[in-house]
């Protein structure tokens, strides 16, 4: 049986793509299934940011062709585990859970790692320099995880 990683920030165009693509890039498809989501349904049906996509991109991974999407309640369902970004999204994502089954799948991505911090910080309004700084925290996040899955 597939374990089903969502990856899930605010608009899914910046962190959640980027940790989409890059969970993706180390994983065995055939075990394991990624996708992500954003918690308010601003860009529903778009790319990733352009940003997102250059910095993947210039670590080997492709995310151009992912479509953003909103997080349901029926993604409690569907996946196993659902990693938050930020404590406002994880909030979000609670308010939706309707059982504590619902609320233990959902998990902060850098509480995978030890840096300090939590959050990984929305790189949106910044320069380009904050994507690749996303993209190392995310990175990092990803590699534990899949220790993890593989186990």
């Amino acid at each position: 049986m597939k374990t089903k990683v969502l990856m899930v920030c605010l608009g899914n165009i910046c962190r959640s793509p980027l940790a989409e693509g890059i969970l993706k890039s180390k994983v065995d498809p055939d075990n394991i299934l990624v996708d992500s989501a954003g918690t308010a349904g601003y860009h529903v049906g778009n790319p990733p940011d352009e940003r997102s996509i250059a910095v993947a991109q210039k670590h080997g991974i492709d995310i151009s062709n992912q479509k953003c999407r909103r997080f349901s309640k029926n993604d409690f369902k569907e996946f196993d585990v659902i990693y938050a970004m930020d404590e406002s999204n994880f909030a979000n994502i609670l308010r939706l859970a309707d059982t504590d089954k619902d609320e233990k799948k959902v998990r902060l991505l850098l509480d995978e790692i030890d840096l300090g911090f939590s959050e990984v910080p929305d790189p949106y309004y910044g320069g380009t320099d904050g994507f690749e700084k996303v993209y190392q925290m995310i990175d990092l996040a990803c590699g534990a995880i899949e220790k993890k899955l593989i186990k």
